[in-house]
């Protein structure tokens, strides 16, 4: 149980940068990828499922977060725009139809 647990510990660091280069260390970020994938394998524990159960598992949480960022890029502007006209008719602004005759 020690072992397990040490093991699990010395993933829990990211690699550290080891080029002061200008270029992009490649090995560096294969190894950093690497590591983040570990830590979405422990997060999730989908390491102790097979590997037909993870793809199905990784295709249901893809979609949902999917659906969770198109139905905000699509809904969260709307609800600003009707949230912001709401409240500036509270607080005294003037109507579009207002507006409009005076230009």
């Amino acid at each position: 149980m020690l072992a397990l647990h040490l093991k699990a510990d010395k993933g829990a660091v990211p690699p550290p940068c080891t080029s002061h280069s200008n270029s992009m260390d490649v090995k560096g970020l294969k190894e950093y990828l690497a590591w983040l994938y570990y830590q979405y394998l422990l997060v999730t524990c989908s390491y102790v499922l097979e590997p037909w159960e993870q793809s199905i598992f990784n295709t249901v949480l893809f979609t949902m977060v999917t659906m969770v960022v198109y139905t905000a890029y699509v809904f969260i502007p709307i609800q600003t725009r009707l949230a912001l006209e709401f409240f500036s008719g509270l607080f005294g602004g003037q109507h579009e139809s207002t507006v409009a005759f005076m230009s």
